[in-house]
């Protein structure tokens, strides 16, 4: 059997309907981001690591006024076709969506890792993360996996260096992985994490 590696991608949350819409009429699109040519790590790694693995990356709902109650149905939806031992990876809001369901629920299979990507912990772009922000609890989170990775970088204009902070002082077991050169991961490979895969 395949080892699995499930990949929840990021977004965006909004206090209010308003906000939302307020930030929609001000966002500068960068159309570099919608060439079809463009594949990122997330999509390269299938390709870069063996046969041996199979990677799936669902698309949560309205990643750009994210809500986490839809997040959470439709993630336990996907759970059983999951294979009976798994990787998690959360990259952005999906590292924090992560963090606050392994915090609250019980995950019905075998998780070899969590790793967390650039995740906010309870600010993103300076805002509040609303309901995605992590219970006090999130301490549990270590006892539902194996092994926890913190991949983070200090030029990251997205998610403060701060919220990686954060998350060392609570996950004491974690592997940190810290760079100055990533931004917020949005690089086409990431070679770092491909080894930390394959060494589990």
């Amino acid at each position: 059997m395949k080892k699995q590696i499930v990949i929840i991608h990021g977004g965006d949350a909004f206090p209010s309907y308003e906000e939302y819409i307020s930030f929609l009429k001000n966002f500068q699109i960068d159309i570099n981001k919608y060439h079809s040519e463009r594949i990122g790590w997330k999509r390269n790694l299938g390709k870069e690591l063996s046969e041996d693995y199979e990677v799936i990356l669902p698309d949560m709902p309205n990643k750009t006024n994210a809500k986490y109650i839809e997040w959470k149905i439709w993630f336990e939806k996907l759970i059983p076709y999951f294979n009976p031992e798994i990787i998690l990876i959360g990259h952005s809001m999906g590292g924090v969506f992560l963090v606050k369901y392994l915090a609250e629920e019980k995950f019905p299979k075998k998780i070899l890792a969590v790793f967390l990507v650039a995740a906010p912990y309870d600010m993103d772009e300076g805002r509040p993360l609303v309901e995605f922000i992590p219970p006090h609890s999130i301490g549990q989170l270590e006892n539902q996996t194996r092994k926890i990775f913190l991949y983070y970088s200090k030029d990251d204009s997205l998610v403060n260096f701060i919220e990686f902070e954060k998350y060392q002082k609570i996950l004491k077991s974690a592997v940190s992985r810290v760079f100055t050169d990533r931004g917020h991961f949005n690089q086409e490979h990431l070679p770092e994490l491909i080894e930390d895969i394959k060494n589990l």
